[in-house]
Parts: structure tokens; sequence; C-alpha cells
């Protein structure tokens, strides 16, 4: 399997330049070559197959012969050790949790999944490779988990100081080892062009790579999520909906590919926050990325969300077939807010804000008898403990996930600008 940059001016690479590389010469992101659909007996049959077989037979094409099937099959059963439940919520929409891993944000999976296989690339290289990382919230945590330890694999982390909750600091800036976080004087905006600048910098001579949403394996592995919910859901007999919480645009673009291999999802929702880029390009027809505000759901605070333009790629650039099967909107903290409390009030589920955006995405779309409509519930309430507690009328437990870093000592180095970056990387 080839990739090729978005940009059109870098030549195409292979599945593991892409992951070493993480973002094209030319600045562009990476998308692959070809999509071959997936048989439709294996759609018509997915209940029959295991989770890991799912994941396997979704990957397989994206990566080739560059990794053996039997070490992805093991790559695959760390990265999807965990439940991804279904959990019905109103009469026609559940929400699928994806909070369960070892971070309790839906990141782990793609975090593990690259993770393993840039460990696997480097297994005889003796040069170290510097993965740099930009979060607004959870992909800081999940990253650092994934590749702690990781063997020939440096990790450093840039955050917006001040933006992510105190749970997501703990869990990026305790874990020590080969994971380093530069707190940034800036939002995450800041932090996703420091990175993006790092890569063109010829003077950084160390081999650099992203783990944002950006690097196809962190992406593409979060395909897996709808495969899971369908499986689940197939039974019902209806058409899907699906309403991803959507900050860089990399799980719903997921979304997307998975339905470009064939599995039968209606229409897709990307609920945002009042970050609304997006909605707002669907309206006027005028793509213009402005300057991130920060939210209670702050890890959808993104202003220019990178995976948009894969999205486009994939609707062949025709604003009007992107129209008919794909609608954004955005809201308001305080609608978030009401509606938290409209969930509990129904259901008794305590959402957290981002799921909460997604659950207010399929109502304003709306879903008919015909239809059931899945929120993607991203993050474990827990992330979000100030918001919630003050929302509701709930004491949210602690869950031995969270409980091993709550009471570690946060170290982070300070950053306000490019340079510094450069500094700490020419340094290290």
């Amino acid at each position: 399997m080839n990739y090729y940059s978005l940009h059109h001016k870098s030549p195409k690479t292979t599945f593991k330049n892409a992951v070493i590389e993480g973002l094209a010469k030319d600045r562009g992101i990476y998308f692959p070559e070809e999509i071959t659909p997936l048989s439709k007996d294996f759609i018509d049959n997915i209940e029959n197959y295991t989770h890991q077989e799912i994941a396997f037979e979704v990957i397989q094409q994206f990566v080739g012969d560059e990794i053996p099937a039997e070490k992805l099959k093991e790559i695959i059963a760390e990265t999807v050790s965990f439940d991804f439940p279904v959990v019905k919520v109103d009469e026609n929409i559940a929400t699928l949790e994806l909070f369960h891993g070892p971070t309790m944000a839906f990141k782990d999976v793609g975090a593990k999944f690259m993770a393993k296989c840039l460990e696997y690339f480097n297994r005889d290289n003796n040069k170290e490779v510097t993965v740099l990382v930009a979060t607004s919230g959870d992909t800081g945590g999940a990253v650092a988990n994934g590749f702690l330890g990781a063997k020939g694999v440096n990790v450093v982390i840039l955050y917006p100081s001040g933006k992510v909750s105190d749970i997501q600091e703990k869990q990026l800036t305790t874990l020590g080892k080969n994971i380093t976080a530069l707190e940034v004087d800036g939002v995450f905006d800041d932090c996703q062009e420091m990175v993006k600048t790092a890569f063109l910098d010829e003077e950084i001579t160390k081999t650099l790579t992203s783990a944002n949403s950006i690097n196809v394996a962190r992406w593409l592995p979060q395909m897996f999520y709808f495969f899971f919910a369908y499986k689940e859901l197939k039974k019902l007999n209806k058409e899907l909906i699906f309403s991803v919480p959507s900050g860089n645009f990399g799980n719903i673009c997921a979304g997307v590919m998975a339905q470009k291999l064939g599995l039968p999802v209606k229409h897709f929702v990307a609920s945002t926050n009042v970050n609304d880029t997006v909605p707002n390009y669907l309206k006027e027809g005028t793509y213009n990325p402005k300057p991130s505000k920060a939210t209670i759901s702050n890890a959808m605070d993104v202003g220019n969300p990178s995976n948009f333009i894969r999205i486009r790629e994939l609707f062949n650039n025709d604003f009007n077939l992107l129209k008919k099967h794909f609608s954004s909107y955005s809201f308001s903290d305080a609608e978030t807010r009401e509606t938290m409390k409209e969930i509990y009030s129904n259901s008794g589920y305590v959402a957290d804000p981002h799921g909460t955006v997604g659950y207010l995405g399929l109502k304003k779309h709306g879903i008919q008898k015909h239809e059931f409509g899945i929120f993607l519930e991203t993050a474990h309430p827990v992330k979000f403990l100030d918001v919630v507690e003050s929302t509701l009328p709930v004491k949210v437990a602690i869950p031995p996930q969270i409980k091993k870093v709550i009471n570690n000592k946060k170290v982070a180095l300070k950053a306000s600008s490019y340079e510094d970056l450069k500094a700490f990387l020419m340094q290290e």
C-alpha cells in the first residue's frame, strides 16, 4: 500500500515511511492510494467475528506486507484488549463508550497501535525516533501511556497551559521515563503549529514523527469503533447515523473511511463546540480556520482541524456530495450543560461534555423511526470531574486507571515559542 501527500508535492511512500515521517516533506498529511471495500460476506456476517478478527480485516490492506500477518494480529490483540460497549440512552439513540482503556479516552486504540507499529519498524535500528505530539486534552495521556518504555522512541508532548483538565494534565506529565511534557503558553493550535514547523526544520537532524491523528497509524485504527458498533446494532435492522464529537476530525474521518470500506452507515454528524470552522464551511462553502476558543469540552478546542482535508478527499472534494452524507453542528457550553442534565434526568446516564455534544448533534439532525443514532462517548466523565460534578447531582467514582496517576507529581518544561521547542530538541 502506498500513501500520497494531500498537498501533492511529495513522492508517494510506504506505510512504514508514512508512520515514521508522520507528515510529508511538503507539509501535507498522508492518504492511502487505494481503498478496497471489504467483502459483502464479511459485512453480512460480522457478528460471527471477534473484535480482534474484525480489526485485522479492516486494517490489513493499509499495512500490506510491511508487518507480517501474525505480528499484526499480535499488535491488534494488544490494541483492542478492552470493551467497547453500546449503551442505550433514548428510544432510538445509544452511545458507544470508547473510554474503557488504560487512559479512559478513545485515543488509547490509535496510540497503542501506532506505538507498537513504530516499535516494530525500529526493532533493528539503533537510531532513536522522537515522537512529537500536540494535545488539546486526551491525546497526550493516551500517547504517553501507549509509548511508555517503547524501545528506541522518545516522546515529546506539547499541551496548552491551563486548557486541559487536571486529570488530563497528570496523565501526560507524571509518567517520566521516555516521556517529556512541554507546557505551552498558548492554545492547541499553537502547539500543533510548533509540531508542524519542527518537521520542516532542516537544522533538527534527529528523526521526528507525529502521534497526532495526522499520522496514519494513529488515524486508521479508529475505523475499528464503527465496525464494532455495527456488529452490536446490526440486529436492529435500522439505518445507522453516527454523531462524533469532533475537534481535529480524525475520529469522524475514520468513520467515513469505514463507510468507504463497505460499512452500512447512512449519515455522519460532526458535532463541535463553539469552534465552528467546519459547521460554517458546510453552511457557507468557504473554509475559514480561526483561532480556537477554550470550552468545557476542551479536547475539541481546535480552530483548524487537520483531518478535514482527508474527509474532503474521501468525498472527491465534491462539496455537494459531502453535504449529502455529512452534517456538522456547533453547540455552546450552556447548551452542553443543559443537555448533560437532560440526559441524566431521562436515563440516569452520566455523559461527559464531549459525548453530550455528540448527543446534541443527533438531536439537531433528527432521527426517524427507521433510523438509529449512535453518539460516541470519547472519554470517561472522571476526566472532566469539575464540569460533571458542578453540572449534575453526582459524585463520580475514581476508576483504578486514574487513581494510578492522580497523586503523582507534575513534571513539565515551559515553552512560549517554537524556538523553545527547537532548543529542547537540539539538546535532547
